[in-house]
Order: C-alpha cells, then structure tokens, then sequence
C-alpha cells in the first residue's frame, strides 16, 4: 500500500477567475526563432457582453 499523503489548499493553486493582462500579457517579451505564434478568430456571440467575450 502506497503512503499517504496530506494535501494543503494554501499552498497550491487557487481558484477563480484572473484578469488576462494580469498574468499572460508580457509587452516587453521578445520572440524567439523558436517560439510558435498563433493567432485565433473571435466572433461575438449575440446576447453576450463585450466584455464576457474579452472583447
């Protein structure tokens, strides 16, 4: 049987929702020849806020 161990809520991930340019957006990073860009399409869904769809 395999030991057990304890798991703390504190010390992981937290959950919820993060504001994009607070923790993806990096305007002073630089590409690199190895990097992989790519770019998606967003078409707005009628009755949903701009703002639900990042727009």
């Amino acid at each position: 049987m395999s030991p057990q161990t304890e798991t703390k809520a504190s010390a992981g991930f937290k959950a919820g929702v993060r504001d994009y340019k607070l923790t993806y957006y990096t305007p002073e990073y630089q590409t690199k020849d190895t990097d992989i860009l790519a770019a998606f399409r967003v078409t707005p869904q009628p009755g949903v806020r701009l703002k639900k769809q990042g727009l």
